[in-house]
């Protein structure tokens, strides 16, 4: 499936081409500085190879990011962008999109920019359901400052910053989004291009604010932080693949799957001691986020055994950009706006 095979209601009103696109359309004359080996690349280049899809004109897609190496992003993206400041790309993003219903607005993040100093904007936008795509980059660690711990990092965690060991708990990013009320919450990683690309896909089709957590690799302060994941020997037994309309299990043969237990809360089990008709049928449309936010809490986040990776929320909302255009034309009504008149209206006073 391509992206033009979904119904694309988060890009409806901005211009498409008939330019024919490649990866190399969206490549720029800028030297790449990521450190070699940085899951970064992998990620740039998936979006690169992804956007062609959406046959948009480059001129109507922008990228705008905050502080850190992930936020780079738009140097290297032959579209419009802004490179802003820490932990207020959400915000920045928030105006663009609002005002200017004809761009595709992309958010690149990462753990600390987006999860420290710009938390309250991050959930605000999530909650508001601006029509934004916000992409989170999540390496467990400060990369750009040098190795400091994040929010993300393990309780225990030794770095500079804590050379004995973080007293911190762990902020996981999708529980976080879907208790922020996120109409569409996905987690996927870097080196894994095919879900890596379907996780886009369905981000860019939604009307309102995606937010994608990405398992990105800092090879240089934190490397093999997701290595259990990636690893061919274990990944199959670690991974929980989200898959609507199907059985919640994972494993080389399928023989784990995710039931109810009997204190009513999801646990996971040997799918051949449970009952066929006790093993969870995943759907991300769900009215109700208790299923995803249960699956988001799975994890454990030293062994990162039981980690669900996929969409775990896909609700249809009204788009706070689509409310707010709403609003403003009803308030005017046939009326042409006078900035004048608003300027000089009853709540004005003369000094002497």
């Amino acid at each position: 499936m391509t992206a033009t095979d979904l119904p694309m209601p988060g890009l409806a009103g901005v211009p498409r081409t008939d330019e024919k696109q490649t990866a190399k359309s969206f490549k720029t004359d800028q030297e790449v500085r990521w450190c070699p080996g940085c899951g970064d690349y992998a990620i740039l280049a998936a979006v690169q190879g992804f956007l062609p899809e959406l046959g948009l004109r480059k001129e109507n897609i922008v990228f705008i990011s905050g502080i850190g190496c992930s936020s780079r992003f738009p140097y290297y993206m032959n579209t419009y962008g802004m490179h802003s400041i820490h932990g207020r790309a959400p915000a920045i993003a928030t105006g663009v999109a609002v005002t200017r219903p004809d761009l595709s607005v992309w958010v690149v993040t990462g753990d600390g920019d987006a999860l420290s100093i710009g938390g309250n904007h991050l959930i605000h936008a999530l909650r508001r359901n601006v029509n934004l795509k916000i992409l989170l980059f999540n390496n467990r660690i400060y990369g750009l400052t040098k190795g400091q711990y994040s929010p993300t990092s393990e309780t225990g965690k030794i770095t500079k910053s804590t050379p004995m060991g973080s007293l911190d708990y762990s902020f996981n990013p999708v529980s976080i989004a879907l208790g922020a009320e996120a109409s569409f919450v996905a987690r996927t990683i870097d080196s894994d291009r095919q879900h890596l690309t379907e996780t886009l896909r369905r981000a860019a089709a939604h009307e309102g604010t995606a937010l994608v957590e990405i398992l990105q690799n800092c090879n240089i302060f934190n490397d093999d932080a997701w290595a259990p994941l990636k690893d061919i020997d274990t990944r199959d037994d670690m991974l929980i693949r989200l898959v609507d309309g199907e059985q919640i299990r994972f494993g080389t043969d399928g023989q784990h799957a995710v039931v109810r237990g009997k204190d009513g809360h999801i646990t996971v089990a040997e799918a051949a001691e449970v009952d066929e008709s006790d093993i969870i049928v995943f759907d991300s449309h769900a009215k109700d986020p208790g299923l995803a936010f249960a699956l988001s809490r799975l994890a454990d986040f030293h062994s990162l055994a039981d980690t669900a990776i996929g969409v775990f929320r896909d609700v249809q909302r009204p788009s706070y950009n689509r409310l707010v255009r709403e609003q403003v034309a009803a308030a005017q009504g046939a009326q042409e706006p006078d900035l004048q008149a608003l300027l000089l209206g009853k709540d004005t006073w003369t000094v002497n």
